[in-house]
């Protein structure tokens, strides 16, 4: 149009506005951090099994690259299309020897990468549907520091169902080789399933106390 406008240098979608072809001003639409997205980070990177974060983005290279580098980012990935999104974690995915890729999203172009990863979390509150309905981890709150929590309470219930399976075959093992040899009788065959099945109820209760999960 021939109009002279100020050339702005900020990290963002710039679109310029002129009024009866007289420049009038800009407005730059850019994305937010959420406020615990550092805090979900720096303690997922705590996790001592975690190796390496990855952002995925469509955004233009240099937003992609400001958002990366605040939240200390491993690895940061731009422009990309929900296909090459899916292309990514399924080179990840290749390169993870015996390890677990979790992906995080919550917009329908997440939706296949959501479905394509080990782990798909999606954001309930923001997310859209597509997005939650591929996901196998919902965090309601959309607070990213949740999925560290996540972890470590599916880490404390898997140690917690470990023990109840090695604690009630030992026990049964043992009866099973004490009866074998005539040295067991009726009472210790009862705790041997209704005992070993009240005391594994009882160490699932464990699950409950959550006050040092926060």
């Amino acid at each position: 149009m021939g109009i002279e406008y100020e050339n702005i240098e900020e990290t963002g979608t710039i679109i310029h506005i002129a009024i009866d072809n007289i420049y009038a001003g800009n407005i730059i639409i850019a994305d937010e951090i959420k406020e615990d997205a550092k805090k979900g980070i720096d303690l997922l990177k705590k996790q001592s099994k975690i190796r390496k974060t990855v952002m995925l983005t469509g955004d233009l290279k240099n937003i992609a690259e400001k958002i990366g580098n605040n939240l200390n980012i491993d690895e940061i990935y731009s422009e990309l299309l929900p296909e090459n999104k899916v292309e990514k974690v399924e080179k990840i995915i290749e390169n993870t020897d015996n390890g677990t890729v979790i992906f995080v999203g919550d917009g329908i172009n997440d939706a296949p990468v959501l479905a394509r990863a080990d782990v798909g979390v999606a954001m309930g509150g923001i997310g859209s549907d597509a997005a939650i309905e591929a996901a196998d981890v919902i965090i309601m709150t959309d607070e990213i520091s949740k999925i560290e929590k996540a972890i470590r309470i599916s880490k404390k219930t898997l140690m917690i169902a470990k023990q109840n399976i090695i604690f009630a075959i030992v026990v049964k093992i043992l009866v099973l080789i004490l009866s074998a040899f005539g040295l067991s009788n009726m009472w210790q065959a009862v705790f041997a399933d209704v005992g070993v099945t009240v005391i594994a109820i009882i160490n699932a209760l464990r699950n409950l106390n959550t006050k040092n999960m926060n």
